[in-house]
């Protein structure tokens, strides 16, 4: 509770340890006496098993997998919860798009640049 974290051993059994910070906009913990749970669910991505699961009155409960395009939606949904409730805007990442490639001038008009001295 002194750091307002969960630590855990992955529920998958590979072994890694799971952090999950308790903030207005992460994780919940619930204590009713006897058992603990842990809300949302809590998605391993960067992990290599990439375990998904909740944690409900002390029992692991799996919730299946997700693709890349579900976790990259959950992550910016993430992204503007945090922004919303901590009064920034939202960052929104441009997607990177390769610049479009330089034309080639053709053999005459290379020609043309090297005899007018337009290098």
């Amino acid at each position: 509770m002194e750091y307002a974290t969960s630590a855990h051993s992955c529920c998958c059994g590979c072994g890694e340890e799971v952090v999950t910070p308790f903030t207005p906009t992460d994780w919940k913990m619930t204590f009713d006496g006897e058992t603990i749970s842990l809300h949302p669910s809590i998605g391993n991505w960067t992990l290599k098993c990439r375990s998904h699961y909740v944690i409900d009155r002390g029992k692991v409960v799996e919730a299946g997998p997700w693709s890349d395009e579900q976790v990259e939606s959950e992550r910016s949904r993430d992204r503007a919860a945090k922004a919303r409730f901590y009064g920034q805007s939202p960052t929104v990442e441009p997607f990177a798009q390769p610049a479009p490639p330089k034309a080639t001038p053709g053999f005459w008009r290379r020609l043309w640049s090297h005899i007018s001295g337009r290098f």
